[in-house]
C-alpha cells in the first residue's frame, strides 16, 4: 500500500548511473513482473470471494443456509449444494488454469537472462534481479528486459535497430540512437562502468510515443527524448549489441503500464436476464407469500385436528409464525425457476459459438494464412443485432497497400496517358509501360505507362530533378541489402514506401541513413546528404520536413505534407502554381487517389544557425518544451516554394462493394469514419456504392462556426421532410433526454435515399451539446454518412452519441491505431489485421484479415448466435417454470406444508442431468436456414435488430406455456390417481408413485417440446435427448433397487416403486395423456402460423425441403467473378510520425452477380397445397426474391 502511495506522488524520476545503493533510497520498483492473481495461500479464500460477488452465487448460497435450517426446510441440502459447488468448482478450475498459465509465463519472463554490469565486471543477472541505474547489455534479437536509455551501440553514431511488435503490433523495425557524448563509450566494459551520468526525467506513465528527460554527466546537460529510450517488450534486430542503463523497471516500465484491463462488454440479452430475473424473484416471493397466507389459513382451521399426530402440544404452534417458516420452506423450493445452471449453459453455448468462428474456414484469408478469431465470448450473440456499423477507410474498405499513380510538378501532370489529340486515353494491359529496367535499382513490379516523365528527367528539367530528390530524402525509410545484394526498405507507412520507391524506379535511389547524413544516388552519382534537422509529422502539423546540407554547401528544407496546411506556408510568389497544382489536386481525388503536397525552401546559413541554437534550447527544456519546438518548426517552415503534388492509388479491397451492398439490404446502417478530404470522401461513398446516382439529395456539412452548421442541418432537414414540418429555430428534439431518441415512425415517413457528409471541423462544432440532437436526427433519417477529417478522438465521439441516443447496437471496424478508440467504444470492436500493424487487432473483440469477412460474421455466425441463444432461453425459462410450479398447485393439496412433488434427488439431477445436454446442443447447433440462404437472404437479420426472439414479451409467452404445462403436469395424473386402483386390484395412488408418474411425465413432454423446437437436426442432438430420457429411466430404477438401499437405507427408501408403478399400463396411459395434453396446443399454434402467417426463414426453410426432394436436373454453373468498372476508392490513416495521407481507389459500377445458391430464382417456385392456400405467402417470396436480385 505504501509503494502505490509512493508512485502517485513521484513527479519525476531522478536515477544515477552504476550506483545501486543511492537508486534503493527512492524505492523504486524491481525488474519483477506478476500478472497473475493468486498464489497457493490466497487461490481458494480471494476466488471464492470473487465467485460470491456475483449475485447468482450469492443467491444460491443464501438459499443453502436457508436449506440448513430444519424448521423451514423440506429439500435436503445436497439439491442445491450439488449444482452449486458443481459451478464454483469449474470456474475455479478454470481459474486456476488461467492463472498457473500467468504464473508460468511471469516465471519464464522473470528468469529470462539479461547481461549487467556488476562490480565492474559482466555478469549474467536474472531479469527479476535487474535493478534501476544498472548498465544492461543486449545482443542481436534478444528482447529488451527493461525501458533503457541506449548508451551506446554496435552501429556507427550509436545508432540500434528495434522491433516494436509486443509493444503496437508493427512489425518493420525502428530506430533509435544514442547520445553522441555516450556512443563514444563503445563496448569498453571499464569506462561503461565508470559512467556516472544522472538521469532526471519524467515519472512512470503509460505514453510508448514520448520520453522527456536531461542526462547530467560531465557538468554538461543533455536533452533526452523517445529516440533515445529502447522500451521492454521489444527486440534487438540487426545490431550486433547495445548498452543501456535502466530508467524505469517492471511494473514501472511503459509495457506494464499499458497493460491495464479492457473495459468489460455485456451484450443487451445479458442485461436483460438480469431485470428478468428480477423479476423471477419477485414472482417467487409473491408465489409464498401466496402458500404462506394459505398455511395460516389452513393451520387456524384444520391444522389443530393433525397437531395430536405430529406431536405437537395445543397453543405451541402459532398460525402466523407457521407462515412465516413455510414461506421460507416455498423460496427453498421454488427456486429452481432460475437455476444456477444457465449462467454455466449461456457461458458453454458462448464458447461454442466462439469455436465456430474460429473454426470458419470460409472466413480465412490464406493472403495471410489469418483465421478469423473470436477474442472474446461473451458479445456473439450482440452480432446478430447490429443496426450501426462504422468503418476507417484505409486498410479496411481499400487494400492499404500504395501504388504511385501520378504527380503534378510545376504545373503539369505526368502519369495521363493522351492520344494525338490531347484527350485522356483508358490505360489497358496493352499498353506498353516505361522501362524501368536500364535502373539497376529498380522494383519490377512498379508500373508507369507516361513517358514524359522519364524524357523530362532526361532532358535534365531541374525542377523534376528536385522534386524526386525531394521524394528520396524527406521520409523516415529504412534502408537494407539483402543476401543477394537487393535493397530492401523498411516502411512502416505504405505511403511512403511508395513515394520512396517512385523516385528509386526513376533513377533517385535512397542508398542509406545515419542520424547526420542521408545518403542517396542520383542518376548513377552517390551523393552524401548532412542531416541538420528532422521535423516529423504528428495529427497536429499533418507535414513533415526535412533540413540538409548539399555538396554545395547549400541549406535546404524539403517538405511534404496535407495540401491544406502546406498551400499555407507558401511563399507569395507561388499564386499561379498553387492554383494550377489546386485544380490537379482536385482532378486526383476526384479520380480516387491519395495526394500530397511538396515544397521546398533555401536557407541562409547565418540564418539557420540562430534557428537551430534556439531549437537545442527548446529541446533541453523542461518546461513547456512540446509548445517551444512546435513554434520553431512553424517559423521555419515558411515562405516554401511550391514544386507540386503526388497522387497514390490505394485499391478497394476484393468484396467490399458486394458486403456493402448485402448489409444495406440487411437494413444496416454504414458510417465511414475517414481523415481524408471532402471531395476524396464522397468518392469513396461512390466507390463502394453507399452513394449512388439515384440517391434523392446528398448533404454535405462544411460550416466553419456552429451557427453555420447549425443552420446546414436546418436546410437539409427542411429539404428532406419538405415543408411539412417547421425547423425554423433548429432544435426540432425537446430538451428532455429522453426524447433526443428518434421515433421510428419518423424515420418510416421519410421516402427516397438521401446521404450526408460532413467535414472534421464542422464535426467537431456538430458534436457540441445543442447542436448534437439535430446532427443525429439528420445522420439517422440518411441511408449513409460519410464523416471525413475526422480525428481518432472524433470517431469515439460518433460511436458514442449513436450509443448514448439511439439505443442501438453498434459495430466498429478499423485496422490501425487511429481507429483503437473507436473500436473500444463500440458496443463490438472488429479488428482487421493489414498493413498498419494489429493495434487494432489486439483492441478488438473479432478480428480476420479482409472487410468482406463481416458479412459472413454477421449474417451468419452473428444470426445464428442470436437465434440459437434467444431459442435456448426460451426453452430453459418454460421448462423451469413447468418443472417448478407444480409444487404450488400441490401446496393447496397438502396443506401448505412446502411437502415436494418429485423425488429430491430428481429435483437435483432435473436440470443438471435430464435435461442440460438436448438443451446445449440445441443452443450451439440449431439453425433456422442454412449458412449460404443467410448470406443470400440478408431480410433475415432484421429480427435481431428488432429484438423479436428474446423480448419480454416472449418471456411472459413462455412463462405463460410453462404456467399451462405445469397445469397439465398436476391435474392429469393427480385425476387420473384419484381412488385408482392398479390393474391386480391393488391400491397405486401412493405418494411415490405419483411421483414417479409426474417426473416420468414431465422429463418425457420437455424432450418432447425440444425435439419439436429444434429446426436443425444432428447426430448429437439425437444421441443427446434420446440419451436423456435413457439416463432418467437407467438413475430411476436405481434409485428404487435393493442394491443402493442396501448401501443407502435412509436415502433410498423406495424400493421397487418404479418399477410396480411402470409396469402399470394405466401409468403410461396417463404419461401419454399428459403428453398429449402439453403438446397438442403448441403443435396446433406453431402449424398454423406457420402456413397462414409464416416468417422469411419459415418459407425458406420450406424451399429448403422442396430442394432436398427435387432430383437436381443439371450441375451448378462453375461463378465467375465478373470485372466492373470502378469510379473511385480512397483511404487515409493518422499514424503519429507521418504526414497527411489521403487515399482512394476508383469506383465500381455494380453488376448483377450470379445468384449463389439458387435461392433468388427458384424460392417458391414449386407448388404445394400450402401455397395454393395462401397465395399471399408466396407473392410476398416472389416479390422479395425478384427485389434481391435487381438489388444485388
Amino acid at each position: 500500500m505504501f509503494c502505490s502511495k509512493k508512485k502517485l506522488l513521484e513527479v519525476e524520476r531522478i536515477v544515477k548511473a552504476n550506483d545501486r545503493e543511492y537508486n534503493e533510497k527512492f524505492q523504486y520498483a524491481d525488474n519483477r513482473i506478476h500478472t497473475s492473481k493468486y498464489n497457493i495461500l490466497t487461490f481458494l479464500p480471494i476466488n471464492l470471494f470473487e465467485q460470491f460477488q456475483r449475485v447468482a452465487n450469492a443467491y444460491f448460497l443464501f438459499l443453502l443456509i436457508l436449506q440448513l435450517i430444519p424448521e423451514i426446510s423440506s429439500l435436503t441440502w445436497f439439491t442445491t449444494i450439488v449444482p452449486l459447488v458443481l459451478v464454483i468448482t469449474m470456474t475455479a478450475v478454470k481459474d486456476a488454469t488461467d492463472d498457473y498459465f500467468r504464473h508460468k509465463s511471469d516465471n519464464q519472463v522473470n528468469n529470462r537472462q539479461s547481461e549487467v554490469i556488476i562490480d565492474s565486471k559482466l555478469q549474467n543477472e536474472k531479469w527479476m534481479n535487474v535493478k534501476v541505474g544498472d548498465i544492461v547489455k543486449l545482443e542481436n534479437n534478444q528482447f529488451v528486459a527493461a525501458d533503457l536509455l541506449l548508451l551506446s551501440s554496435s552501429e556507427p553514431h550509436g545508432l540500434c535497430y528495434i522491433e516494436t511488435a509486443e509493444l503496437d503490433g508493427e512489425t518493420n523495425l525502428k530506430v533509435r540512437h544514442a547520445l553522441s557524448v555516450t556512443s563514444e563509450l563503445g563496448a569498453d566494459i571499464s569506462r561503461l562502468a565508470r559512467f556516472d551520468g544522472i538521469v532526471v526525467c519524467e515519472a512512470p506513465n503509460n505514453k510508448l510515443d514520448k520520453f522527456m528527460g536531461v542526462l547530467s554527466w560531465k557538468d554538461s546537460k543533455h536533452s533526452l527524448d523517445n529516440q533515445k529510450i529502447i522500451l521492454r517488450g521489444c527486440i534487438l534486430r540487426n545490431t550486433s549489441w547495445c548498452f543501456g542503463m535502466v530508467i524505469f523497471a517492471g511494473p514501472d516500465t511503459k509495457l506494464m503500464q499499458n497493460s491495464g484491463k479492457t473495459k468489460f462488454k455485456r451484450t443487451s440479452i445479458d442485461r436483460l436476464m438480469n431485470t428478468l430475473v428480477l423479476w423471477i424473484f419477485g414472482f417467487l416471493v409473491c408465489l409464498g407469500i401466496i402458500l404462506a397466507i394459505g398455511n395460516s389459513i389452513w393451520e387456524n382451521q384444520v391444522g389443530g385436528q393433525f397437531r395430536t399426530f405430529l406431536f405437537w402440544s395445543e397453543g405451541e404452534k402459532s398460525s402466523v409464525f407457521s407462515g412465516f417458516l413455510t414461506f421460507w420452506s416455498y423460496i427453498i423450493i421454488l427456486n429452481t425457476v432460475v437455476p444456477i445452471s444457465l449462467y454455466v449453459s449461456v457461458e458453454v453455448i458462448r464458447l461454442g459459438h466462439s469455436y465456430f468462428i474460429n473454426w470458419d474456414r470460409k472466413m480465412y484469408y490464406s493472403g495471410k494464412a489469418t483465421p478469423a478469431e473470436a477474442r472474446t465470448t461473451t458479445l456473439n450473440e450482440e452480432l446478430g443485432q447490429i443496426e450501426y456499423i462504422f468503418s476507417d477507410k484505409t486498410g479496411t474498405l481499400t487494400q492499404n497497400i500504395m501504388t504511385f499513380k501520378k504527380c503534378s510538378i510545376n504545373g503539369k501532370i505526368y502519369g495521363e496517358v493522351h492520344d494525338d489529340v490531347e484527350r485522356k486515353k483508358e490505360i489497358t494491359k496493352k499498353k506498353e509501360s516505361v522501362d524501368f529496367s536500364v535502373r539497376s535499382q529498380a522494383k519490377g513490379t512498379f508500373q508507369l505507362f507516361d513517358h514524359s516523365l522519364m524524357e523530362s528527367i532526361k532532358l535534365g528539367d531541374p525542377q523534376v530533378h528536385e522534386f524526386l530528390r525531394l521524394l528520396a530524402l524527406c521520409h523516415t525509410v529504412m534502408s537494407e541489402e539483402n543476401n543477394a545484394g537487393q535493397l530492401i526498405y523498411q516502411v512502416q507507412s505504405p505511403d511512403e514506401g511508395a513515394l520512396v520507391t517512385a523516385a528509386r524506379n526513376f533513377g533517385f535511389i535512397f542508398k542509406s541513413r545515419t542520424p547526420e547524413t542521408i545518403t542517396i544516388e542520383e542518376l548513377g552519382t552517390l551523393v552524401t546528404y548532412q542531416l541538420l534537422a528532422f521535423l516529423d509529422f504528428n495529427n497536429i502539423r499533418k507535414r513533415m520536413s526535412v533540413i540538409v546540407r548539399n555538396p554545395a554547401g547549400q541549406i535546404k528544407l524539403y517538405s511534404k505534407g496535407a495540401d491544406t496546411i502546406l498551400f499555407e506556408k507558401l511563399h507569395p510568389s507561388n499564386e499561379g502554381l498553387l492554383s494550377l497544382t489546386s485544380d490537379h489536386l482536385s482532378e486526383f481525388a476526384g479520380e480516387g487517389l491519395r495526394t500530397l503536397a511538396i515544397a521546398y525552401r533555401e536557407l541562409d546559413d547565418k540564418y539557420f544557425q540562430e534557428w537551430h541554437k534556439m531549437l537545442e534550447d527548446a529541446n533541453a527544456a523542461m518546461d513547456k518544451r512540446d509548445e517551444r519546438i512546435s513554434g520553431l518548426y512553424e517559423e521555419i517552415e515558411s515562405d516554401l516554394m511550391l514544386l507540386g503534388a503526388t497522387a497514390i492509388e490505394d485499391k478497394l479491397q476484393e468484396g467490399v462493394i458486394e458486403t456493402v451492398t448485402s448489409l444495406s439490404l440487411a437494413n444496416i446502417k454504414i458510417w465511414i469514419l475517414t481523415g481524408d478530404k471532402q471531395e476524396t470522401a464522397i468518392n469513396i461513398g461512390y466507390a463502394c456504392n453507399m452513394l449512388t446516382d439515384d440517391m434523392n439529395d446528398v448533404f454535405v456539412i462544411s460550416g466553419n462556426t456552429a451557427v453555420e452548421v447549425r443552420e446546414e442541418l436546418r436546410k437539409a432537414k427542411e429539404n428532406l421532410f419538405g415543408q411539412n414540418r417547421s425547423f425554423s429555430n433548429g432544435h426540432v428534439v425537446s430538451e428532455n433526454k429522453q426524447q433526443l431518441e428518434l421515433d421510428s415512425v419518423v424515420e418510416e415517413t421519410i421516402t427516397g435515399d438521401y446521404a450526408l457528409v460532413i467535414n472534421g471541423h464542422s464535426l467537431a462544432h456538430a458534436l457540441e451539446s445543442d447542436v448534437k440532437k439535430d446532427l443525429l436526427e439528420l445522420a439517422c433519417l440518411c441511408k449513409t454518412v460519410v464523416c471525413c477529417r475526422v480525428t481518432p478522438l472524433q470517431k469515439a465521439q460518433v460511436v458514442e452519441l449513436v450509443k448514448k441516443h439511439r439505443n442501438a447496437v453498434t459495430l466498429a471496424i478499423g485496422d490501425g491505431a487511429n481507429d483503437v478508440s473507436m473500436i473500444k467504444s463500440a458496443h463490438i470492436g472488429v479488428g482487421i489485421s493489414g498493413q498498419e500493424g494489429l493495434q487494432a487487432v489486439l483492441a478488438s473483440d473479432y478480428s480476420f484479415a479482409q472487410f468482406r469477412y463481416l458479412q459472413r460474421l454477421l449474417l451468419v455466425h452473428g444470426r445464428w448466435s442470436y437465434f440459437r441463444m434467444c431459442k435456448f432461453l426460451c426453452y430453459f425459462f418454460y421448462k423451469n417454470f413447468a418443472f417448478t410450479l407444480v409444487h404450488f398447485w400441490f401446496g393447496f393439496f397438502c396443506g401448505f406444508s412446502a411437502q415436494t412433488v418429485y423425488d429430491q434427488w430428481f429435483i437435483t439431477l432435473f436440470n443438471i442431468v435430464y435435461t442440460s445436454l438436448p438443451v446445449l446442443a440445441m443452443g450451439i447447433f440449431d439453425q433456422d436456414v442454412s449458412d449460404q440462404n443467410s448470406m443470400d437472404c440478408p431480410q433475415l437479420y432484421e429480427p435481431g435488430q428488432l429484438n423479436l426472439l428474446f423480448n419480454k414479451r416472449k418471456f411472459f409467452i413462455c412463462v405463460a406455456h410453462g404456467i399451462y404445462t405445469s397445469l397439465v403436469l398436476f391435474f392429469i395424473p393427480f385425476g387420473a390417481f384419484y381412488n385408482m386402483v392398479g390393474e391386480d386390484g391393488q391400491h397405486v395412488a401412493d405418494y411415490q408413485s405419483f411421483a414417479v408418474t409426474m417426473a416420468t411425465s414431465l422429463v418425457i413432454v420437455v424432450s418432447v417440446q425440444i425435439a419439436l423446437d429444434t429446426s436443425y437436426w444432428t447426430v448429437i442432438n439425437h444421441v443427446f435427448i434420446w440419451g436423456s430420457i435413457a439416463t432418467y429411466f437407467s438413475i430411476l430404477f436405481a434409485m428404487h433397487s435393493n442394491g443402493i438401499y442396501e448401501v443407502f437405507p435412509n436415502q433410498f427408501p423406495f424400493v421397487g416403486n418404479a418399477w410396480h408403478s411402470l409396469n402399470q399400463k394405466c401409468i403410461w396411459l396417463i404419461i401419454l395423456l399428459t403428453t398429449v395434453a402439453s403438446v397438442i396446443p403448441v403443435v396446433t399454434f406453431r402449424f398454423l402460423k406457420m402456413h397462414l402467417y409464416p416468417s422469411l426463414s419459415d418459407q425458406i426453410r420450406w424451399w429448403q425441403k422442396a430442394q432436398k426432394k427435387a432430383k437436381p436436373t443439371s450441375r451448378r454453373r462453375p461463378q465467375t467473378r465478373r470485372s466492373s468498372s470502378r469510379r473511385s476508392g480512397y483511404s487515409f490513416a493518422h499514424q503519429e510520425g507521418y504526414g497527411e495521407l489521403i487515399t482512394s481507389g476508383k469506383n465500381m459500377r455494380v453488376k448483377n452477380p450470379p445468384p449463389t445458391s439458387g435461392l433468388e430464382k427458384t424460392l417458391y417456385n414449386s407448388t404445394s397445397w400450402i401455397e395454393n392456400l395462401c397465395k399471399k405467402t408466396t407473392d410476398t417470396v416472389n416479390s422479395f426474391s425478384q427485389d434481391k436480385a435487381v438489388k444485388l
